[in-house]
């Protein structure tokens, strides 16, 4: 499994030492807000622990610690009933993209250990608890746990190393200088103290009386927020984005900003390279970690980035807050709500400013979540309208924004169109475009689920109207249909609005249509048929919405009925035609018919007379 996710096996350290990190912090904040937990803080650190003669190398810190159900949910699961699947999974997956969803989905970090490792030993033991937890695995699927009725606070990840393979770019873990030099490119902005003991340090702090206890940190422990950016190399910034978002790849975007005055902070954000696996999920995670005076308080803070920048990365250090702030506390915070407005507006005017190359990766990768702000976020609404990028009928490849789309009008076109629709090919084929693109005009071509709600709510983009080529009556600068063939249709009209008022409220003309026979339109204020879908998913009665069938007044099957109904306005077959007239329109736009089966029969029975 491991193989088949790490390129370069350093990295396990680096993630040992995130754990044992966070578990620092955790214990920090408990012991800050919970007077009752007996615990010392006096020094907190991580230890690195070299045995050249057993070939181990143990990651010790005296943090949090674990319960025995801890092991078992957070680590003991996976082991016994993950790693199989996973291992399915990613043969299955030969993209890299589809990897890294499932890295992320299982939550791999630690057993990037087996990377190195033949045998990986856990002992914990959770702060204000009695007893401690061992557990053992090869890392092949099986694992042994036990109750310890002794165990040092916190946890300690012990490595039995694989013998060095260079070939396999496998390191000796056990060169003081191999360990030095992962903790240096990967671990020196940790905040709390990384020591290193060996057999060597050992012997050398028993034959030197009084020389200082604690051997001196491997790492510099500066927070890189607090720092100023120039003295900051983005080497060292891609390492600590790697650290609070557990990706393995670079950020696309690092944001570092100050907050000066009444209300001071330090925020280091970062815009990913690729979505974590739970963008969409209702549970997912959020990406920012409060801190109060470099004090971890909480992961995922709600308050400071909207759903909609969930995908967002880093850390916002407040100065002038309580430490045991709660979440809903800080939803009515005024003075973080000020620091949540001043951090969106960041984030859009630097994804405004990115190079266009790198742009499109931001927006292949977070666009459907970006267009959520506009339903949430009508204070930053026109910026967020200039960051779209959408698919049109300019272009079968590029996305264009609607800047670029205004610039494109035809001479005398006041409002910029557009169509929803499940797929690219589905409103493509629409019926509804027909007129459109004979004449030339560019259409928006909207099919992620969100785009049926937000068109409902922006009406206009720099001053000119957004309109569905699927509602309301169009103006294409066509002449209306002429008053004597509206007149010559009219009794036909009068009777298929009755035949079919159980579908639809009108019945009438079209300028829309040049090829099709029919399309269906809803009026210019009706709820769309998908978002009308979307609602009952979710529970919500919604009454039915009846719409306008047009007719193609050219097309020979509307002029054949014409013809026909006026001859015999009572023959059974009229109706049977208006039925199929209208599943065919509804089918041409991606609807769902109704009665299917009694469709396919009446259009069996009508194609069967006609051989």
């Amino acid at each position: 499994m491991v193989h088949s996710i790490y390129s370069n096996k350093d990295i396990f350290l680096r993630e040992l030492i995130s754990n044992a990190s966070d578990a620092l912090d955790k214990l920090r904040l408990e012991s800050l807000v919970n007077k009752e937990l007996d615990v010392d803080t006096s020094d907190l650190h991580i230890q690195l622990e070299i045995d050249k003669d057993q070939r181990t190398l143990t990651v010790r810190d005296n943090g949090i610690g674990m319960s025995h159900d801890d092991v078992v949910s957070l680590i003991g699961t996976i082991a016994k009933s993950g790693t199989a699947e996973l291992l399915k999974q990613l043969r299955e997956s030969a993209e890299q993209t589809q990897r890294a969803e499932l890295i992320g989905q299982f939550g791999v970090g630690f057993y990037s250990t087996f990377m190195v490792a033949d045998r990986v030993t856990l002992v914990t033991r959770r702060a204000g608890e009695s007893q401690g937890t061992r557990w053992e695995s090869a890392g092949e699927g099986t694992y042994e746990i036990e109750t310890l009725d002794e165990a040092p606070q916190g946890t300690a990840v012990t490595l039995h190393l694989k013998p060095e393979d260079s070939e396999d770019q496998l390191f000796d873990y056990t060169a003081e200088w191999k360990v030095r030099e992962i903790v240096k490119k990967y671990s020196d902005f940790i905040a709390w103290p990384i020591r290193l003991v060996s057999g060597e340090t050992k012997d050398e702090g028993e034959q030197k009386e009084g020389e200082q206890a604690a051997p001196a940190p491997l790492n510099s422990m500066k927070a890189l927020w607090a720092r100023p950016r120039s003295e900051v190399a983005q080497e060292e910034y891609n390492e600590f984005y790697k650290h609070v978002s557990h990706d393995w790849t670079d950020p696309l975007e690092t944001i570092h900003m100050k907050g000066e005055g009444t209300f001071e902070y330090e925020a280091l954000l970062f815009i990913p390279a690729r979505a974590p696996f739970d963008l969409f999920m209702r549970d997912g995670h959020r990406g920012v970690q409060l801190y109060v005076k470099r004090v971890f308080i909480m992961d995922d803070c709600e308050a400071l980035t909207p759903r909609y920048l969930r995908f967002v990365k880093g850390v916002v250090d407040a100065h002038d807050l309580s430490l045991n702030i709660s979440r809903e506390i800080l939803q009515q915070d005024r003075q973080i709500q000020v620091v949540q407005r001043r951090l969106v507006k960041k984030v859009l005017s630097t994804l405004k400013d990115l190079p266009a190359e790198r742009y499109a990766t931001f927006w292949n990768e977070f666009g459907r979540a970006l267009k959520e702000g506009l339903l949430d976020d009508a204070d930053n609404r026109e910026t967020l309208l200039d960051l779209l990028r959408l698919p049109s009928t300019h272009s079968p490849d590029e996305p264009t924004s609607l800047r670029d789309y205004v610039e494109r009008m035809k001479e005398g076109q006041t409002d910029i169109y557009f169509m929803t629709g499940e797929s690219r090919a589905t409103v493509e084929h629409s019926p509804h475009l027909e007129a459109f693109l004979a004449k030339g005009y560019e259409v928006l071509i909207l099919t992620d689920p969100v785009d049926e709600v937000w068109v409902e709510q922006v009406s206009q983009y720099d001053g000119k109207n957004l309109q569905s080529v699927a509602k309301g009556q169009v103006d294409l600068g066509a002449e209306d249909v002429p008053e004597e063939r509206t007149e010559e249709f009219a009794p036909l009209l009068s009777w298929l609005t009755t035949a079919l008022e159980a579908d639809v409220k009108e019945v009438r003309l079209s300028t829309r249509l040049t090829t099709s026979a029919a399309c269906i339109v809803g009026d210019a204020h009706d709820i769309t048929p998908t978002l009308e879908k979307m609602y009952r998913a979710m529970g919500q009665e919604m009454p039915h919405t009846k719409r306008i069938l047009e007719l193609n007044p050219g097309h020979p099957l509307v002029t054949g009925l014409r013809d026909a109904f006026t001859a015999d306005s009572t023959a059974p077959a009229l109706t049977e035609t208006a039925e199929l007239l209208y599943g065919m329109a509804l089918l041409a736009e991606g609807g769902e018919l109704a009665d299917p089966s009694r469709f396919t029969r009446l259009l069996a029975d009508r194609l069967a007379r006609s051989l």
